[in-house]
């Protein structure tokens, strides 16, 4: 008898862009790991296009575009009958949670929350207001009322941060059964033939631009950091790539500075493979850093702030250094990029923090199980979940009749 394959429905915020940004990157780790296990994917989303979108087609992914507060939405989901419903952060959750539930009740609800999006919006404000940021701030931001809510509402969410997996726990009693951590998944085995030392040279940042801790670190690079190097260094030069750079970004252009602008990069493997040094001097933030993920796996050493390693590394020695005062985080960079010893030694602990954190087989069997298990127990599984079978039934009627009335006022 041929066996029936089934639908994994991915509601995605845009369209994934695995060079414009590590989440683009992780949706096609995610997306693999369905595929091996033989489910059909759809990937639906209410952007629009954009230039740089991944091409479903060639991965094998069907893709679909959905209208926001529309219920042409619910037909679709009625007809395809996916037995897996991923959301790409908890605002798709929010918006198409409720029709999920009414129109494919028996699909199994998952969230990829990407980054704890409170947290990082919570350190951000603290930055900003110049405050000592405190774990309970927490606890009264906006933000983190609806990512709570939209995770209590799923089955499981997929959390990328061990320590945002310690905070839901503490802060939010989340029950532990409702997350599963799957960092980035890499192939360990895969690394290898790095450019040498003596045929590298420059500094490198490389980040996307619509977000807001890249931009930050960017401007503390330029005023801050890089005239310090600059000191001890008169001929070197940092160069500065990202997606969607804005006319604020391009402004900080200065080759008599040795600070360029480069924008997109056209191929970001070239890019931090032949570069000496990385350097992210992240002052707020959540998740795990893809940058620095990438510099490891190109042989690339790093010097990045306690909140740039944050939850990366397991303890285990850095592939650089960690500092967080700008005076350390620059004589640092200076001597990293001199010391060849220095340099290979690093080179060679990130290649340990890849093996011990970040390789796909310490994580993808377990994840499969854990699919395996819900998708045979959800029931069970739902019973024991109740404030979020209490969210489901509040929320599923506040949400529902606010999206009737917006789908109503724009037929008007």
């Amino acid at each position: 008898m041929e066996k029936v394959i089934q639908t994994v429905l991915i509601i995605g915020s845009v369209w994934p862009e695995p060079n414009s940004s590590a989440a683009g990157y992780r949706m096609l780790q995610l997306i693999s790991c369905f595929q091996e296990e033989g489910y059909h994917i759809v990937f639906s989303s209410p952007a629009m296009d954009s230039d740089f979108m991944v091409d479903l087609e060639e991965h094998n992914i069907e893709k679909k575009s959905i209208k926001l507060n529309c219920s042409s939405f619910d037909s679709y989901i009625k007809d395809l009958q996916p037995v897996i419903v991923l959301f790409d952060r908890f605002m798709m959750e929010e918006q198409f949670g409720w029709r999920v539930t009414e129109s494919c009740p028996q699909a199994l609800r998952m969230l990829d929350t990407e980054d704890l999006h409170c947290l990082r919006l919570a350190r951000q404000k603290s930055f900003k207001e110049r405050s000592v940021f405190e774990i309970d701030d927490l606890l009264v931001e906006e933000v983190a009322k609806r990512e709570i809510a939209s995770i209590l509402r799923c089955d499981l969410s997929l959390m990328i941060s061990k320590f945002e997996i310690d905070i839901l726990q503490s802060v939010f009693k989340v029950d532990i059964n409702l997350l599963f951590y799957l960092p980035f998944l890499l192939d360990a085995e895969a690394i290898s033939d790095f450019v040498p030392f003596k045929e590298r040279t420059n500094y490198v940042f490389i980040g996307n631009f619509l977000h807001e801790p890249n931009w930050n670190a960017v401007q503390y690079l330029k005023e801050t950091i890089w005239p310090l190097i600059k000191q001890q260094q008169p001929d070197a030069a940092l160069h500065i790539y990202g997606a969607y750079p804005s006319q604020k970004v391009q402004q900080l252009h200065n080759a008599k500075q040795g600070f360029y602008i480069q924008g997109r990069a056209a191929n970001a493997q070239k890019v931090i493979s032949e570069a000496l040094v990385l350097l992210a001097p992240l002052r707020f933030g959540a998740g795990l850093k893809g940058k620095l993920v990438e510099a490891m796996q190109y042989g690339t050493p790093t010097i990045t702030t306690q909140i740039g390693a944050e939850a990366m590394h397991k303890g285990l020695p850095w592939n650089g250094f960690i500092e967080d005062d700008e005076i350390s985080f620059a004589n640092k960079a200076v001597e990293l990029y001199s010391n060849e010893k220095l340099w290979l030694k690093s080179q060679q602990q990130g290649i340990k923090i890849i093996e011990k954190c970040f390789d796909k087989s310490l994580f993808e069997g377990k994840f499969k199980r854990k699919i395996t298990y819900l998708l045979a127990n959800l029931l069970q599984h739902r019973k024991a979940n109740f404030y979020g079978n209490l969210l489901q039934h509040h929320s599923l009627a506040s949400t529902k009749y606010m999206s009737r009335w917006i789908e109503e006022k724009n037929k008007t």
